[in-house]
C-alpha cells in the first residue's frame, strides 16, 4: 500500500519558487531546495522532479500567477489603452514593493541565466519571456494601434517592465521606477493620439 504524501504540494512549490526567485537557478542547489521546502532530496526528486523539472514548474507557476494579474490589468485595453498599460505596470510595481517577496522578477532572472540553463530549460525560459510581449501586443492592437505600432510598443513595454524588476533589485527607488513608467506611458499616449 502506497504511503500518503505528508506535505502540501502547493506549499512546497511556492517555497521552491521563492528560493529560485531569491537566488536564481545557478545559485540554487538541490540542498537549498531541500531546506526551503522541508523535503529531503529523494522526496524532491520523486514528488517535484529534478532541478530542471522543478525550475520549469516554478517558472510556469510564477508566469501563471502574475500573467493572470497582467491579463486582468489589460482587460480594459480596447476602451482605455493608457489605463490598461498603467495598470499593467502597477502589477509589477506592487510586486516590487511587497516586502514579503524577493526583489526582481523570476522571468527576467531566468532570461539572464539562459547561458547556464540546459537547452530545454533555456528554450522554456525564452518562451515564458515572450508571453508578456504577446499579451501586450494583443492589448495594444485592441487599443487602436496598428500592427507595426503594437509590435514596437509591445517589445518596448515588456522591456521596460523587465527593467523595472532589474532596477528594483539594484535598489532604485519607487519614485524613480514610477518616473520610468511615466515616460513609457507618455510615449504611448503620443502614439495613440497620432493614430486617432
Amino acid at each position: 500500500m502506497a504511503g500518503k504524501k505528508q506535505f502540501d504540494m502547493d506549499t512546497a512549490l511556492d517555497a521552491a519558487l521563492i528560493r529560485f526567485w531569491r537566488s536564481g537557478y545557478a545559485d540554487t542547489s538541490v540542498d537549498d531546495l531541500s531546506r526551503a521546502t522541508g523535503l529531503n532530496r529523494s522526496s524532491i526528486y520523486s514528488s517535484l522532479g529534478d532541478k530542471d523539472t522543478l525550475f520549469v514548474r516554478c517558472l510556469d507557476r510564477y508566469a501563471t500567477r502574475y500573467g493572470d494579474r497582467y491579463d486582468a490589468a489589460l482587460a480594459c485595453a480596447a476602451d482605455e489603452p493608457l489605463t490598461a498599460v498603467r495598470a499593467f505596470f502597477d502589477v509589477t510595481l506592487e510586486r516590487i514593493a511587497d516586502p514579503a517577496l524577493p526583489d526582481g522578477c523570476l522571468v527576467a532572472q531566468s532570461a539572464m541565466a539562459i547561458p547556464v540553463l540546459s537547452p530545454g530549460v533555456a528554450a522554456h525560459a525564452k518562451e515564458t519571456l515572450g508571453l508578456q510581449r504577446l499579451r501586450l501586443r494583443a492589448a495594444l492592437t485592441a487599443g487602436g494601434l496598428n500592427d507595426q505600432q503594437a509590435d514596437a510598443f509591445a517589445v518596448h513595454v515588456a522591456a521596460v517592465n523587465h527593467s523595472l524588476a532589474v532596477m528594483s533589485r539594484a535598489g532604485t527607488s519607487a519614485a524613480e521606477l514610477r518616473a520610468v513608467v511615466g515616460v513609457t506611458v507618455d510615449a504611448l499616449a503620443q502614439a495613440l493620439g497620432a493614430h486617432a
